[in-house]
């Protein structure tokens, strides 16, 4: 196998630094602040987007450097999910980069639905708003009422009725739902609980304005709403749409899924071990400028040792999900699941560690918000859940390696 970065990359990830340097990294702390103002947790119904997300996504047109995750020369930057690996590392340094760039979750998720599954009439209505940033939307799996780490649990319905299909159930922490541009969500339920258990679910299309469509919270997550995205819950009461909205055929909703939450996969990882080089990055500078006891904070209680045994961690993380990648790219997302949850298992807990000890070092300053390192522990710990629980992944890990033996 073979990491080496193509041409491709290596001219992307020189533009992303560059981009980020001069237009991202002077701006991020101020738009923070202006966002907290324009957004403030009372009604999520009156949130904005602040006016510079707007500016630095046309900046960003302009470069090229749009839709880069999408593995199509004209619609993106036709890279291989390995190729793209390193570039999501790059945005991971920001909090606010993967959508100046066009690709945020769960839209790169979605995109990739339509992309890969949508009939023409979806990919013109629904996705190409999408490649040009003009609309986010929604992906909606988990429920409030059963255990989603098993997603065969679903109970959200979605019969097909005539030339149409019903919609009904609830479901929760469907992140973007609060986000003033959001306009539809993929709902992913129960059409046949009878067929076997991986062809009992379908994904539909639901605009959020359709009838019967109720978002009725957001819900926070460590105390912050993460305006103006949000993770909402959305009630689904008898919600119709044409049968032309569902993605692929009823019954297709797991074997799509599969195909979605891989590459996607990959993209969180690599963005998670990039936030975690910006704490480390962070650790370094405050060990070095902060003095106690008359010396760098680096050269007291065992610092130094914990900056190779977090260098070590990411870097091990990072090879992981390399190979992860091109795994994928050989031989398809279904192929590589023992690879893909593994990395799943290592980059979040990698990012959680790293963060732990820059919060740690920085003493106070480090719980406040005048550091990004709040935020990213709790990107952190909410990764170890959002793309299932670590046990389900180990599960996975664990069933593929006992089959070698038994096999054997």
């Amino acid at each position: 196998m073979d990491f080496t970065p193509s041409d491709n990359t290596l001219k992307f990830r020189k533009q992303l630094i560059a981009f980020m340097h001069e237009h991202i990294e002077p701006v991020e702390a101020n738009y923070h602040k202006e966002n907290r103002r324009l957004n403030p947790d009372g009604n999520w119904r009156d949130w904005q987007v602040a006016p510079l997300i707007e500016d630095l996504k046309e900046k960003a047109k302009e470069a090229g450097l749009w839709n880069l995750f999408l593995p199509d020369a004209e619609l993106g930057a036709g890279l291989s999910t390995l190729d793209y690996a390193p570039l999501a590392e790059v945005m991971g340094h920001s909090i606010i980069a993967p959508e100046i760039f066009n690709c945020n979750a769960p839209d790169t998720g979605n995109m990739e639905v339509l992309y890969h599954f949508g009939s023409a009439h979806q990919k013109q209505t629904w996705l190409t708003p999408l490649l040009n940033g003009e609309i986010r939307s929604v992906f909606c799996m988990t429920e409030p009422d059963v255990a989603s780490s098993d997603a065969t649990n679903m109970q959200a319905s979605i019969v097909a009725d005539g030339d149409d299909v019903v919609i009904c159930g609830r479901k929760w922490w469907s992140t973007g739902l609060g986000h003033p541009n959001a306009k539809f969500a993929i709902v992913m339920g129960l059409t046949d609980a009878d067929a076997p258990k991986h062809q009992r679910h379908s994904m539909v299309l639901v605009p959020l304005d359709t009838p019967g469509v109720t978002i009725e919270r957001m819900l926070p997550a460590f105390g912050e709403y993460d305006a103006p995205y949000g993770h909402g819950e959305v009630l689904f009461e008898n919600v119709r749409v044409p049968k032309t909205n569902v993605i692929g055929a009823l019954g297709d909703g797991f074997k799509i899924a599969q195909g979605r939450l891989g590459p996607g996969r990959i993209h969180h990882c690599m963005r998670a071990l990039g936030a975690a080089e910006k704490a480390l990055q962070l650790y370094m500078r405050r060990g070095q400028d902060r003095i106690a006891f008359g010396k760098p904070l680096l050269q007291l209680h065992g610092n130094l040792e914990r900056v190779a045994d977090m260098r070590i961690a990411i870097d091990q993380a990072r090879l992981l999900t390399f190979y992860a990648a091109w795994k994928i790219d050989q031989v398809g997302a279904m192929k590589a699941l023992a690879e893909i949850s593994a990395i799943k298992v290592a980059a979040p807990n990698v990012l959680q560690k790293v963060v732990d000890e820059a919060i740690q070092l920085y003493g106070g300053a480090g719980m406040s918000q005048d550091t990004p390192l709040t935020a990213l522990y709790a990107m952190a710990r909410a990764l170890r859940i959002a793309d299932g629980p670590d046990a389900v992944h180990r599960a996975t890990i664990a069933k593929v390696e006992l089959a070698k033996y038994r096999e054997a």
